[in-house]
């Protein structure tokens, strides 16, 4: 489901792209504007770094996102009838993203690339997202510029024009760090790591879209569907937080759902989490990570992490943004994940040896745990984004002494097919 400048054109709601919506915007002679580019053709596969689709793309990210739609011609800027842009497979869509990433500064990432009609009227819309990151600019040889949409058309901006939109980026990524703050403050909030290290993640759309409150239902469904992402991305072998969470009955909150703990007596209390989504589809978890119990039927010092339970943690975060993203339409996310502890004793993050008994000895003692921040593209597909979940439980067990991640693993990007 989106909303685009079609959408907007013809005055109808919320909904997904189709070759119907396209036929009713060339019948109503719909115009160029600022978000909405015709094309009659597609540019050459070949090359396709020197055309002026990156240009295109870089105007329109530049200009707060739209859509370039080829496969319309027109005339005084108003569409006047469809045309077909011949073959467009897997390959060609490949070649579109790649482009949008290497031959920009900085890359631009999410695009949503939408194939229209059948032959005779084969038609491909290209979705460009608003970006914080601007102004982002074209290279040609030793020239750079940064282009900018004004109404239907591609003009370079002015000196003034980049250092207003410098200005914006720096205040944007300020305002960013603001929200991850306020999001981490709430989440640590109120955990007894006096006795026990919790970890604590959360994260944040860069562009937060406002679209309607998720209901209870889909809440609900949300939760359902990051557990099971959680399980495929980081299997059982260690702690889930999201199975310890009433997820079928996420109580209101403010402008959120909770999720509560649901591991309360005496014999399940040291698997104890929280979890809440934002109606601006924002994510928090907290889970207890130090005092866990141990294989011998003992209990862990409240310092002593074992890194499966890191690896858990980190799963469910990155399942919540995914399935979160989904269903509010976001993509890009600020992630943030620490561990919080008050003790008198170094934390120390245990692996397991070559007989699977949690091991020590490789731990490098902390006083303190600096929290791990990355940038997420919750729209990428389905491979690069379990790279994520892996590189970012990585730097989160590094930072204690322990190599590798022993239960995210992903296969190598060339099995992908």
């Amino acid at each position: 489901m989106t909303f685009t400048a079609l959408h907007r054109a013809l005055g109808v709601a919320t909904g997904p792209l189709t070759d119907d919506l396209l036929d009713a915007a060339v019948s109503s002679g719909v115009v160029e504007t600022n978000d909405l580019d015709w094309k009659s053709e597609l540019p050459p596969a070949k090359g396709l770094p020197q055309t002026d689709f990156p240009k295109d793309v870089a105007a329109m990210a530049n200009s707060g996102g739209g859509v370039i739609v080829f496969g319309v011609r027109e005339s005084q800027k108003a569409a006047t009838d469809r045309v077909d842009v011949g073959e467009f497979d897997e390959a060609y869509e490949r070649s579109l993203r790649s482009a949008a990433i290497t031959a920009i500064s900085p890359p631009i990432f999410g695009l949503n690339v939408h194939r229209l009609g059948t032959e005779g009227t084969r038609a491909v819309v290209v979705e460009v997202p608003a970006s914080v990151d601007g102004p982002h600019l074209i290279y040609r040889n030793d020239y750079f510029g940064a282009p900018v949409r004004n109404d239907s058309d591609t003009v370079w901006m002015k000196e003034r024009q980049i250092e207003a939109m410098y200005r914006a980026r720096f205040d944007e990524r300020r305002h960013a760090t603001e929200a991850l703050d306020s999001l981490y403050g709430e989440a640590a909030a109120g955990r007894d790591s006096d006795k026990r290290a919790w970890l604590v993640a959360v994260a944040h759309p860069r562009v937060p879209r406002l679209h309607e409150r998720l209901t209870r239902d889909g809440a609900r469904d949300v939760l359902t569907k990051a557990e099971g992402l959680a399980l495929f991305y980081a299997g059982r072998g260690g702690v889930h937080p999201l199975e310890n969470v009433d997820r079928h009955n996420p109580r209101p909150g403010l402008r959120r759902w909770v999720a509560v703990n649901t591991a309360t007596d005496d014999r399940s209390l040291w698997r104890e989490a929280w979890a809440s989504l934002h109606h601006d589809g924002s994510v928090t978890l907290a889970a207890a990570v130090g005092g866990h119990r141990s294989s011998s039927d003992g209990y862990f010092g409240g310092s002593q992490i074992q890194s499966a339970a890191v690896e858990c943690g980190v799963a469910d975060l990155m399942a919540l943004i995914r399935a979160t993203a989904a269903a509010t339409g976001n993509d890009e996310y600020d992630v943030r994940v620490g561990i919080e502890w008050v003790g008198s004793e170094s934390l120390s993050i245990l692996t397991v040896d070559n007989f699977g008994h949690s091991y020590g000895g490789v731990s490098t003692p902390l006083h303190r745990y600096t929290p791990v921040e990355t940038t997420v593209n919750s729209a990428e597909a389905d491979l690069d984004f379990y790279w994520h979940v892996h590189d970012l439980a990585q730097d989160c067990v590094n930072q204690g002494g322990v190599s590798n991640v022993l239960m995210i693993q992903p296969p190598a990007r060339d099995e992908s097919a």
